[in-house]
């Protein structure tokens, strides 16, 4: 039995690394140069303990949960004992889990009395590391090697002393190299952080208390998750989806998984899905690892702090070579679109099982969208994830606006700082009404309208949008949702986008991004007519539609027609 000394010891420290690494998040997001740093918050920061394993995470980018771990332990199988205080080192590999090379991970041992006693890791989203195109992620790519400058665990730092060697690398290999140093400089600022309050921590407390917290940590999170997946029905669970084209061919993709669930154990099997792509919305094995975690994470405590723990419950079992295992030289640049694709798989099998907190399909593509071009103040690259609808659940309707699975804890951009920062007017933004969503019982959450209004003489624009023609799926009779897509205006003619990459804008142009809305749950006529009139009221529906999709009849006044209702569900 643990003394209560102990118990008030362990929480303090766990209150102490909780604080640590949402301190490294300010940091970082105050230190950053890029504006999908400080602005949409595309990072995240951490502390592992000496084998690896994640401990303590703040907020952020949800794909990155299932990276940590494996990023750390990667630097200390390349390093060994070749570590020392004042390291850091810097991967940014997608096939030594990493995600894509934009990613750039800076890790730092940390040690206490000649011993290392773990590592802080920040992780963001550098706006440019070379490649065929400003931005770094073609979407034509057909190798790893056209998608920029890709650091296989290095060592960035040496006594706290940049590597001026490296450094060049690095700068004279991206197009923006004051903001890149810019935004690196911002992770070691926060990795720091995590080094002295470590540090702060084994002074006040010693060592071992800090190294019993972490297995205590570890080992509660581990023991709840077993709890969780052992209360759920035996079985396998299948599901399969089709991922809408991959930039180079129209072609529907097809993609599978089974959960195993046997006593407290879960095992996610993505065998028979389809081959790797000649294009660059694969995902590596650490990517698909990730996926997988941001879902268990879902069903067994969302609202927990992450560590290790939670997914020692869990194996991932997929051949190599597929989709979402790609391996080098395989293009993994738009990684999130496979890699949120295999949540919504593993999202879909396990729906069923926990109806109240999994819910209908959503949207589920990241919807990134760049526009690059040269503007007042040389070139601009703006990259910005969107915002969808989601799929209702047994009790709720589906959440409006929400960013997707992959990325978590980030936000939008506001309208002030993309007309301050980028030659661009907006328009719109506003629900997508006019796509709708999936009616049901409870109805999906709406997607998104952003109308863009081009302010330069020379800006192009690429993406790659998934879900642009199989809709997002409903649930026990709801109806299917609404599919994402790009509609550029120009001279009265509309011409609509999907996985695009490269389009010339013109000056005047508008560019809508519009994003789909999610599945419903449950019979649409078994819908609370309330509700529905709710909607209408709102500009959610029309009064046509509450009559055809729900079977409810409104009055002149907006009310619900009882008797007519009645008739119409009859």
């Amino acid at each position: 039995m643990t003394a209560p000394h102990e118990s008030i010891t362990h929480e303090v420290i766990t209150g102490k690394l909780l604080a640590t690494v949402d301190e490294m998040a300010m940091v970082l997001a105050r230190a950053s140069m890029s504006p999908v740093v400080y602005e949409v918050l595309d990072f995240a920061c951490g502390i592992c303990n000496a084998q690896g394993e994640l401990v303590a995470q703040t907020n952020g980018i949800t794909i990155f949960t299932g990276t940590f771990s494996r990023q750390v332990q990667f630097i200390r199988e390349r390093f060994g004992t070749d570590m020392a205080p004042g390291d850091t080192f810097l991967t940014n590999d997608p096939f030594e889990g990493g995600t894509h090379a934009c990613d750039f991970a800076i890790i730092r041992p940390i040690f206490a009395q000649g011993d290392l006693i773990g590592y802080g890791i920040a992780v963001a989203h550098l706006l440019d590391v070379g490649g065929a195109v400003a931005g770094s992620l073609p979407p034509d790519a057909i190798s790893v090697f056209q998608e920029g400058l890709r650091l296989s665990g290095v060592r960035l730092t040496r006594d706290d002393r940049l590597i001026d060697d490296l450094v060049r690398i690095i700068t004279e290999n991206v197009r923006l190299p004051q903001l890149v140093l810019g935004d690196i400089n911002a992770e070691l600022a926060a990795v720091r952080i995590a080094e002295r309050r470590l540090h702060e921590t084994v002074a006040k407390y010693g060592t071992d208390a800090l190294q019993a917290t972490f297995r205590r940590l570890i080992d509660t999170s581990e023991a709840r998750a077993r709890a969780v997946i052992a209360a759920l029905p035996d079985g396998d669970y299948h599901a399969s989806d089709i991922i809408d084209g991959d930039g180079a061919s129209d072609a529907p993709i097809h993609v599978e998984v089974t959960i195993r669930i046997r006593g407290s154990e879960i095992e996610a099997d993505f065998t028979g899905s389809s081959p790797a792509r000649n294009a660059p919305i694969n995902c590596s094995r650490g990517g698909l690892t990730s996926a997988v975690k941001t879902v268990i994470k879902a069903l067994v405590a969302p609202q927990e702090p992450s560590n290790e723990g939670w997914f020692r419950p869990l194996t991932v079992t997929a051949p190599g070579g597929t989709v979402f295992t790609a391996e080098k030289p395989s293009p993994t640049g738009w990684y999130y679109e496979g890699a949120a694709q295999a949540s919504e798989l593993v999202w879909k099998a396990l729906a069923p099982l926990a109806p109240d907190r999994l819910s209908a399909g959503s949207y589920v593509s990241l919807c990134g969208t760049y526009i690059s071009g040269s503007g007042p103040d040389g070139l601009f690259v703006h990259i910005e994830p969107q915002n969808g609808g989601w799929g209702a659940t047994r009790t709720r309707d589906g959440a409006s606006g929400l960013i997707a699975i992959t990325d978590g804890d980030t936000y939008n951009y506001s309208v002030e700082l993309l007309e301050a920062k980028f030659p661009v007017m907006i328009h719109r933004y506003d629900y997508n009404v006019a796509a709708g969503v999936g009616a049901g019982r409870q109805r999906g959450g709406f997607g998104l309208v952003r109308e863009y209004e081009i302010e330069a003489d020379d800006a192009v624009l690429y993406a790659s949008f998934g879900r642009t023609e199989t809709r997002p799926w409903g649930a026990e009779g709801g109806g299917e949702g609404s599919c994402n897509g790009i509609v550029v205006l120009r001279g009265g003619e509309a011409q609509r986008l999907t996985r695009t990459p490269w389009f010339t804008l013109q000056r005047g142009d508008r560019v809508l991004i519009e994003t789909g809305g999610g599945g419903g749950w449950g019979d649409p006529m078994q819908r609370d007519p309330a509700d529905v009139a709710r909607d209408v009221r709102d500009g959610l529906l029309s009064a046509g539609q509450a009559a055809a999709s729900y079977g409810v009849a409104l009055d002149a006044a907006g009310a619900v027609d009882v008797a007519a209702t009645e008739g119409l569900r009859a």
